[in-house]
């Protein structure tokens, strides 16, 4: 008997288990989808691009199965979530009505940015310039320069631009950071852009209306802050446009940009031209000078007006390469006399007349070309002078001294040519600056 209770007591407590986990089961699955729907959804904001948040509360509610009548109230909600998205990527992504872009970890659009500033040949291949600064940025614009691609660290940054010009860019929001690595400034004004190679011809120079007949001519300059400095001056005398030939450093070269501040949108710039092509762009007739860096050594010790008007071989003082130049090969530097006389035995140099810097050379649309400081003029300038009827233009300065800087010395000529030129304006009347501008036209 009592084995038998024994055996009751523990079918009755094991089917009392049972029957409380199976029910507790029912119970409490009920519970959790309860309690499951009273949760309130959480408000997910999506790209425009994506789903829509209307369309996912809908497809969620289905796998729920909310009746109808709840997924109505719920999808205005949904409406109204969806109107408050857009009018935060609006108020979020737009500067005074223009639409920006953020970057993302990894944009491979910054790596451009090195290529452009570094490479010579990617910039002419793909027509691209690079800018960097509020100031030239705006300057660019201004002269009606195409920006392509516009990245700025801040809001403010923007805003400092002329944004209605920006509206056919690409504006890219990066962080500071980024532009620190990619830019080539020490301290970086948080704003760069890409713009598309200029076309001197249909660039709008306000300044044109204060230039005068001069143009300069930039001989194989090859250093970059040397060539900024001179097309600095150029714009700041008033020229009426700068000529570079083959062998000069890249016009659109940062180092330049920063030397020039600006120059490139105050007057007309035509790189790399041939000798044949710079007589293109000038006017007929025009008198060709030529800068000296000295009147050769005998001379040092003499003062300003016993110095002989004598005509004098080219290359007697060493400031003019004795050999042609030719595509192939570059200027080769003069070494000495006795190197020129043997080598170049019979070669006929062209005789230019010499001419201190203040006397009246500038008496009618004039050019003056300025060579480089290692390798010094061309053979084709001094041939072009002599053809012209121009003159060698040199600077004394005092024995100890061996010459000045080559953007020194086109900076003291361009002034005094302007000088002369305004002054031959003032005694000629408007006559003759109506004449000059046709032919510079």
């Amino acid at each position: 008997m009592a084995a038998y209770t024994r055996g009751v007591t523990r079918l009755v407590s094991t089917e009392r288990t049972a029957f409380l986990t199976q029910r507790s089961s029912v119970i409490v699955e009920p519970k959790r989808y309860v309690r499951g729907l009273r949760r309130k959804a959480v408000r997910v904001l999506f790209p425009e691009s994506e789903v829509k948040p209307a369309e996912l509360n809908v497809r969620r509610e289905k796998e729920a199965g909310v009746p109808g009548g709840q997924r109505g109230d719920r999808d205005s909600d949904s409406v109204q979530t969806e109107r408050n998205v857009k009018h935060v990527s609006v108020t979020k992504d737009h500067v005074d009505g223009v639409r920006f872009e953020r970057a993302f970890p990894g944009d491979k659009r910054l790596a451009r940015l090195v290529s452009v500033a570094r490479s010579r040949t990617f910039r002419e291949h793909q027509g691209k310039i690079l800018l960097e600064g509020r100031r030239l940025i705006c300057d660019a614009l201004e002269a009606g320069a195409n920006p392509q691609m516009v990245f700025f660290s801040t809001v403010d940054r923007l805003r400092e631009l002329p944004v209605d010009k920006l509206r056919r860019a690409t504006l890219v929001k990066v962080k500071f950071e980024d532009i620190k690595i990619w830019s080539d400034l020490v301290a970086p004004q948080g704003v760069i852009a890409i713009f598309s190679r200029p076309d001197p011809s249909r660039l709008n120079f306000a300044n044109r209306g204060h230039s005068v007949p001069l143009s300069l001519i930039c001989d194989n300059i090859r250093d970059p802050g040397n060539l900024g400095t001179m097309l600095r001056c150029a714009a700041a005398a008033g020229c009426h446009n700068v000529l570079l030939t083959k062998g000069c450093a890249d016009v659109w070269e940062p180092k330049v940009l920063r030397a020039a501040m600006g120059a490139h949108f105050r007057l007309p710039i035509h790189p790399s031209l041939d000798w044949k092509d710079i007589r293109d762009h000038l006017p007929e007739p025009v008198t060709v000078h030529v800068a000296d860096s000295s009147c050769g050594p005998d001379r040092s010790t003499e003062t300003e007006l016993d110095v002989s008007r004598k005509p004098s071989k080219a290359g007697d003082s060493g400031w003019v390469s004795s050999r042609p130049s030719r595509k192939s090969t570059r200027h080769e530097e003069y070494e000495s006399d006795s190197d020129s006389d043997s080598e170049d035995e019979g070669l006929s140099l062209p005789r230019v007349d010499t001419k201190l810097y203040h006397d009246g050379w500038a008496q009618s649309p004039t050019a003056l070309v300025i060579g480089g400081e290692t390798h010094g003029l061309s053979i084709e300038a001094v041939q072009l002078a002599e053809k012209s009827a121009g003159h060698r233009l040199f600077i004394p300065v005092v024995p100890a001294v061996n010459s000045l800087n080559s953007a020194m010395a086109a900076s003291i000529l361009l002034f005094e040519g302007r000088k002369q030129l305004l002054k031959l304006l003032q005694t000629s009347g408007r006559k003759w600056q109506s004449k000059a501008g046709r032919q510079f036209s």
